[in-house]
């Protein structure tokens, strides 16, 4: 592993010797640090989607099926990719089949913010139907400009963009301002290891009003995916890897949000959201008709806030409201094939001044969850904090937390066959429960970010996949106790940044009376992982970020191969002087031979080289 670092290092301090020897007039954006936790965006096998930057995200866990971007299982603090919500403007998406598929977002990152990670309170406050963490994104302002990518790489890669935003004021007031933006991408390859292959596209547009005191987005989106992967879902400890498995999901996202600021601090936002998720698994691609057809639609109307009192009392809150529904060809065994959600969470906090730049923060509130398919509950949601925010841009906050959630389980769980096939459900699965204590502190000034967390979680009842002796994987419960914790710095130089970070986590987990041979998603975790991002502005047009990632897994029976990986994903960009709209990038992901596997029984994908421009005005 250190020579791998070092090859790293290497690679940034060549980069910049060239830019010194070859510079042009021009230098690059000023960097933009905080908000950022990867070098990385975009991604090397394909376009870039919102998920694309969170694969070396210190703060999430991301396992996936091929790439990422085909997709991408994201797991925060040691819980499972059904225990992650991902939540847009003030609405948390889902998908009523699998968690799976919650990471099928047809919008273009440039339309959302920087994603925020929500754990503790927090979560148990927005989150929906997320019981460990949620993953969050606000709308952003539309900026006028047009671009247009065309790349392309070994596996005969080639992928292109093009994206279109307009604004201009409203009415006779500069104060209100409309903008209208359109992306159309796609990408396709022969995929890394045999059989990998996709093609994928994606359409979406936005038209967004901009008030003095307010932001209005309507939003549509389209994405069709194409993707196959040797031993997609059917490696185990008895079957060898079927290589024929291939998924074809498209995705329909229809969304208006509005947020409104008010008062000194208040604000509130609401959204509506219409979603549909067509996935048509083939067991054999060469076999059409041996396929498993699942629709899932989704309808949510969600609001959340702050509203201030009298200083020094104020109320955060957050109500959604989801309906979903399924028609399957291998799920409608279950009990229903329809569902309504609720959530109502009310969160009072008192601000008490200790001294002049510092404050005592009491939160106590509570959460209702209910469905009309299982009995809801009230948990309760604490937190105590100290905040010192001084004039010179330096900030402290030390915290502790205690916050309960509840999930409900998907149909793809529940709904199926619980006697045959390769994946039998348990139609008497329970509601998850989740109790979570953190202890935390925080740092942030202009240079340096250090956050320091250490949690213990109690999941009850929570939904795992298993193989129990019969070759077939099956849903069972478990009661898992979690402990762990986190470190992540950031340091910001002129032209240099670093991002920093080590996890630990272990489990402790209780399947009952049951025997199992081997768990899928519960008991697949890293034991350690480290991460460390560097992002170089040479002094002229070149800039290279490095991402790096290694990992010590916890043993698991269904695993072929080590327990230990390292990733690395190298890139840079050159703007010529003489074009300042123009970029020229290339890109080299998993440099290293490596045989882990993010998913046990299904391999990893494999080295992918690419290269592209991309020109804007």
């Amino acid at each position: 592993m250190l020579t791998r670092f070092v090859f790293s290092a290497y690679f940034i301090t060549s980069s910049f010797s060239f830019a010194q020897e070859n510079g042009g007039a021009d230098e690059l954006p000023t960097l933009t640090v905080f908000g950022q936790e990867t070098a990385n965006q975009r991604p090397v096998n394909t376009y870039e989607t919102p998920i694309s930057n969170l694969d070396f995200d210190p703060r999430v866990d991301m396992q996936s099926r091929n790439m990422a971007e085909a997709q991408g299982d994201i797991s925060i603090r040691g819980g499972t990719f059904e225990n992650t919500g991902i939540q847009v403007g003030s609405a948390t998406l889902m998908d009523p089949q699998t968690g799976h598929y919650t990471t099928e977002l047809p919008i273009a990152p440039e339309m959302l913010g920087e994603p925020k990670v929500l754990t503790g309170a927090d979560n148990a406050l927005r989150g929906f139907n997320s019981s460990v963490g949620t993953v969050s994104y606000s709308w952003s302002e539309i900026t006028k400009g047009r671009s247009l990518t065309v790349g392309g790489g070994d596996h005969d890669l080639n992928f292109q963009r093009i994206h279109n935003a307009i604004t201009g004021t409203y009415g006779d007031s500069e104060d209100w301002t409309w903008g209208a933006e359109i992306e159309s991408s796609r990408s396709e390859s022969d995929g890394t290891i045999s059989f990998s292959d996709h093609a994928f596209d994606r359409t979406s547009g936005r038209i967004q009003l901009l008030g003095p005191d307010s932001q209005t987005d309507l939003f549509a989106g389209y994405q069709h995916k194409q993707f196959g992967q040797y031993g997609m879902y059917t490696g185990d400890l008895y079957n060898a890897f079927n290589p024929f498995e291939f998924e074809n999901i498209k995705t329909r996202l229809f969304l208006v949000n509005h947020r409104l600021n008010y008062g000194n601090d208040s604000q509130w936002e609401a959204s509506a959201v219409h979603r549909r998720n067509s996935d048509h698994y083939y067991f054999n691609r060469f076999s059409p008709d041996n396929r498993f057809i699942h629709e899932g639609k989704v309808n949510a109307l969600s609001m959340s806030g702050l509203h201030e009192f009298d200083s020094p009392i104020a109320l955060h809150y957050m109500m959604q409201s989801t309906s979903d529904e399924i028609e399957s060809s291998a799920l409608m065994n279950g009990l229903f094939t329809s569902r309504n959600y609720h959530k109502i969470s009310l969160l009072p906090e008192y601000r008490y001044k200790v001294a002049n730049e510092e404050d005592i923060i009491l939160k106590a509130g509570a959460a209702w969850e209910d469905t009309n398919r299982n009995e809801g509950r009230i948990s309760p949601i604490a937190e105590i904090s100290r905040v010192k925010e001084m004039n010179s841009g330096r900030s402290d906050r030390i915290y502790i937390s205690y916050a309960e959630s509840i999930q409900f389980i998907g149909y793809g769980a529940i709904g199926g066959s619980e006697t045959s096939g390769l994946f039998r459900s348990n139609h008497n699965l329970s509601s998850e429960t989740s109790r979570n204590l953190e202890i935390g502190y925080q740092f942030e000034n202009i240079l340096w970010v250090f956050h320091a967390t250490v949690f213990h979680r109690w999941d009850d009842d929570l939904a795992d996949w298993t193989y129990t002796g019969t070759g077939a994987r099956s849903a069972e419960n478990l009661d898992l106790e979690t402990s762990g914790f986190e470190l992540l710095a950031s340091r910001n130089w002129e032209r240099f940044q670093s991002i920093i970070s080590y996890g630990f986590l272990t489990k402790k987990e209780d399947y009952g009376d049951l025997i199992i041979d081997g768990s899928f998603y519960a008991l697949n975790f890293p034991k350690h992982r480290f991460t460390l991002g560097l992002i170089w502005d040479a002094l002229d047009s070149l800039q290279v970020r490095v991402d790096n990632e290694w990992r010590d897994q916890h043993e698991n029976s269904l695993r072929k191969g080590p327990d230990e990986s390292f990733y690395s994903h190298l890139a840079a960009s050159y703007y010529p002087a003489k074009f300042n709209d123009l970029e020229l990038f290339l890109a080299y992901d998993k440099p290293w031979d490596e045989d882990f596997q993010d998913i046990p029984g299904t391999p990893g994908r494999g080295d992918q080289f690419s290269f592209g421009a991309n020109y804007s005005w």
